[in-house]
């Protein structure tokens, strides 16, 4: 079932199984799993709740309106609630809509404000979150990107490629690759254009104000001692260099899983050197 659940996303059900042992509950139910979205990702809920104590008080309302039972192991088997199974289905359907290849915690939140009248959905409801509202705008942030990943697509397709990439640009993309085990995030996030975008595994969208607010959370796999990465392909046109870029050992542990990871990068002339307007970052499975 959690194949296709990125790292963030499993962690979530993992601390909702956590929640409901902690309540002694026999089952993971809605309540559980939206505990466990606000202790993985909560800075993402925050995104549509505002920047209050919501965590505590979601907490404090959820244990007035369920009964508590007697705490137990972990370890023990905790099985998902037919609401919470539906949660899941509907996270995977909106991957789909979405056009995302993987489940995120995006789409968990969209699966407990699908499932009508379970307790996580009445809690976020009386919060004012809609799903068709957080759908428009994640749809919103999708298209955005996709419009400008084709533009890119587009212009490093029509033109021919050079022998020779730009020297400057390759340069700026080495040091900027390199620079992850050496530097910090000021002295990196420079390196972006003021109209970046950042699009992680899980097709989560970053403008440069959030790569600013999140950098050593989004690229702290590429900063591990074992992390090496490879250019690929270098595409040059006469104002666009598109670099592919495998990173090997840049994992975390997945469950089950490990991948690399194939990083694009889009890199365009600002001023006097080159910035970098697209990072998108897929998974592999090694070969």
């Amino acid at each position: 079932m959690f194949e296709r659940f990125t790292e963030k996303a499993r962690r979530v059900v993992f601390f909702a199984r956590y929640e409901a042992s902690n309540y002694g509950r026999p089952y993971i139910e809605t309540e559980h799993l939206l505990l466990g979205l606000l202790r993985e990702d909560r800075e993402f809920v925050a995104r549509f709740l505002g920047q209050t104590k919501f965590d505590s008080e979601i907490r404090t309302e959820i244990e007035s309106r369920i009964e508590r039972g007697e705490p137990f192991a972990t370890s023990v088997e905790v099985p998902l609630s037919t609401d919470s199974k539906e949660v899941l289905n509907l996270a995977a359907t909106e991957a789909e809509r979405l056009h995302h290849r993987h489940i995120g915690t995006e789409h968990l939140l969209l699966g407990l404000l699908g499932v009508e009248g379970s307790l996580a959905a009445q809690i976020l409801h009386g919060r004012g979150l809609r799903l068709a509202e957080i759908r428009g705008q994640l749809l919103t942030r999708a298209a955005q990107i996709e419009q400008l990943a084709q533009i890119w697509r587009k212009e490093a397709d029509s033109a021919s490629v050079q022998t020779q990439p730009r020297n400057a640009a390759l340069s700026r993309l080495q040091e900027f690759l390199g620079g992850f085990k050496r530097h910090n995030s000021e002295e990196l996030l420079p390196f972006f254009a003021k109209n970046a975008h950042f699009v992680d595994a899980s097709g989560k969208a970053w403008d440069r104000k959030e790569i600013g607010n999140h950098f050593e959370t989004l690229f702290i796999l590429y900063a591990k001692k074992n992390a090496t990465y490879t250019i690929e392909t270098i595409q040059d046109t006469r104002d666009t260099v598109v670099a592919i870029v495998l990173w090997k050992n840049a994992v975390l542990a997945s469950m089950e899983r490990v991948w690399m990871h194939r990083m694009s990068v889009v890199l365009v002339p600002e001023g006097e050197d080159w910035a970098i307007v697209l990072v998108q970052v897929t998974p592999v499975r090694p070969s």
